[in-house]
């Protein structure tokens, strides 16, 4: 395919004269793109595109046959001929695949530049935005020329301290659920946090009598002497949780050291090498996995005092503790985890010195584990653990024979065992409940006046949720764990009123106190006005015996003042309190007058009563 005649005829002879002058057809090899582009646009100057070269990013040995033995595409008109480069005039097959060189040699720089002009583009956007925002906003407070520079400055620091907020708040707290919890903490403060967790706490009605003695619960725990809390676990009731507060999230002199990998933390007491915290993540698994109330009243003493001679034992008080949760909700979250291959056969079961037999206790499953089982089949092992286990692990086995169930009668074994976890339950120094996070984190701070760093976290979704049971399925659970069911009511009785009876108490404490500020005040007004009134007295003896014709009537309702104020205090405070007073006055010198001792026993006496108080 020639080109158009008249195309031919115009660009014959500049053609020509541009082949006969080598000094100007010839161009240098790295000749920029720009250059031959303006070379190009020139009139007359087709020369010059020709020895342009190929495009940046295609190597010259791709086509080194000069490009005007190729065939050029007619133009529509001469000027756009001339003007054209020639690299237009190349087939559209050829084209497309320099084309496509050029793109995968100038890839990178093509993101690159594109990514610097989108941000640059979109900071250019932000920045007349919120100019144009606090423009308005503060309009009103600067002046039209200063505007610019001062909103410029006032988005920047705004910008940069919003980022800071957004980098600390994700340091602090990486998750969502605690930034949800934040903001709603911002947008609809709680008054009471305790009772937001169950909406029937507010409407408890005990249905147990129970002592005072019961219900207040202060253990006189002292880090630094001999005694050691042992938290009892029970399987699936949130006691894994509980035990990482204990060692991670609690107010310690000296705390936890907890590394970074290793489940267990090394929990020493201040100036000692010995640990006060008997549990998973201190002690580890030290009388078996999950050790119930049998194994560790016999097991913790050998262990935290074997190596040591009998009479250089210390004598110690080991404070129980422990965590119960709903038997349905834990019945079902035992059969998930085993579902998912978990046995516990790591687990000692000793009672009386002894493991119990195959025959005693007799295995679910005969493989390794019982994973994949439905919930049919874990119902239907008369030997499954599962059943009433929060019951048997909170009670003394040895009373019933340990696992021998040809001991006693069923009826009567499952009664003493009921009545042996309500009691090893009610003397514990503290138990919680799952239901019940913040109460559970209030009532051990107040029973071990141990304080935790954050607040317990209330998780409502859980796997046993997440499992749907018709009604059928929900009593028959129940009914293979009545004796939990009826402990777990127990519980929660004790557990509630508990909590009432500590927040009643803190309640009454702080109106004492504020009682006794405001009589402190009072002792200080009174204080301040007979010592005023006294050296007015003495100031102006003469204008007060004028103007007054009983010297002793303001003398005399002093008196009847600091006398009733004296008798009011002497009802409500401690009797020994006067002779103590009665002492102090005999003990005074002879050269005191009478009338300074009979102005100020009434303030002295005031002032002592609310100092023996404070």
């Amino acid at each position: 395919m020639a080109l158009p005649a008249l195309a031919a005829r115009e660009l014959g002879p500049r053609l020509q004269l541009e082949q006969g002058a080598p000094a100007r057809t010839t161009c240098p090899r790295r000749h920029s793109r720009v250059e031959a582009e303006l070379a190009a646009s020139r009139p007359g100057s087709v020369a010059a595109s020709v020895c342009a070269g190929p495009p940046r990013g295609v190597s010259h040995g791709f086509n080194s046959s000069p490009l005007l033995d190729e065939p050029p595409k007619a133009s529509s008109s001469l000027a756009g001929a001339l003007r054209a480069p020639l690299f237009a005039l190349l087939p559209r097959g050829r084209r497309r695949r320099m084309h496509d060189l050029r793109r995968r040699w100038d890839l990178g720089s093509l993101c690159r530049a594109l990514l610097t002009r989108g941000l640059a583009a979109l900071g250019h956007w932000l920045k007349h935005v919120l100019s144009a925002v606090f423009s308005k906003i503060f309009s009103p407070l600067a002046s039209v020329g200063n505007m610019d520079e001062k909103s410029n400055k006032l988005l920047l620091a705004l910008v940069m301290l919003f980022l800071f907020a957004v980098i600390v708040l994700q340091y602090v707290c990486p998750g969502t659920e605690c930034q949800l919890l934040r903001l709603q903490a911002f947008s609809s403060p709680v008054p009471d946090p305790y009772g937001s967790e169950d909406e029937s706490s507010a409407r408890f009605v005990p249905r147990y009598n129970f002592s005072r003695g019961d219900l207040l619960r202060k253990v006189d725990f002292d880090i630094k002497g001999d005694d050691l809390i042992v938290f009892l676990h029970i399987q699936k009731t949130g006691g894994t949780t509980f035990g990482r507060h204990l060692v991670r999230n609690i107010q310690l002199e000296q705390p936890c050291e907890c590394r970074v990998g290793q489940k267990k933390c090394t929990c020493h007491r201040p100036g000692k090498r010995e640990t006060w915290l008997f549990s998973r993540f201190s002690t580890g698994w030290s009388c078996g996995l999950h050790a119930d109330w049998t194994e560790l009243t016999s097991c913790v003493p050998a262990v935290v005092d074997g190596k040591r001679d009998a009479r250089l034992r210390p004598s110690r008080n080991f404070h129980y503790i422990t965590i119960l949760r709903d038997p349905v909700s834990r019945y079902l979250s035992e059969w998930r985890h085993v579902q998912r291959g978990a046995t516990w056969k790591a687990s000692l079961h000793v009672c009386d010195g002894r493991p119990p037999t195959s025959e005693e206790l007799p295995s679910c499953y005969t493989g390794d584990d019982w994973s994949g089982c439905p919930l049919k089949e874990f119902m239907d092992c008369p030997y499954n653990l599962a059943n009433n286990r929060q019951v048997r692990m909170l009670s003394d086995l040895t009373l019933v024979g340990c696992y021998n169930l040809s001991v006693m009668p069923e009826k009567q074994r499952n009664k003493v065992l009921l009545e042996s976890a309500k009691s090893n339950l009610k003397h514990m120094a503290f138990f919680g409940l799952t239901e019940f996070q913040r109460k559970t984190q209030y009532l051990f701070e107040k029973t071990f006046n141990m304080n935790f760093i954050s607040p317990f976290t209330q998780y409502n979704t859980t796997r046993a949720s997440s499992v749907e049971i018709n009604e059928e399925i929900q009593k028959r659970i129940e009914g293979l764990n009545f004796l939990d069911m009826e402990l777990y009511s127990f519980a929660k009785d004790l557990f509630l009123q508990r909590y009432q009876f500590m927040r009643q108490k803190d309640h009454q404490e702080a109106r004492r106190k504020r009682q006794e500020q405001r009589k402190f005040l009072k002792g200080r007004f009174l204080q301040t006005h007979f010592q005023s009134q006294s050296q007015g007295q003495s100031q102006n003896p003469s204008q007060n015996l004028s103007q007054n014709p009983n010297p002793n009537a303001n003398q005399n309702l002093t008196q009847n003042v600091t006398q009733s104020l004296t008798q009011n205090l002497t009802q409500s405070s401690n009797p020994n309190w006067i002779q103590k007073e009665n002492r102090a006055s005999q003990k005074q010198g002879p050269g005191q007058e009478q009338s300074e001792s009979n102005t100020s026993n009434g303030t002295n006496d005031y002032m002592g009563s609310v100092e023996t108080w404070r």
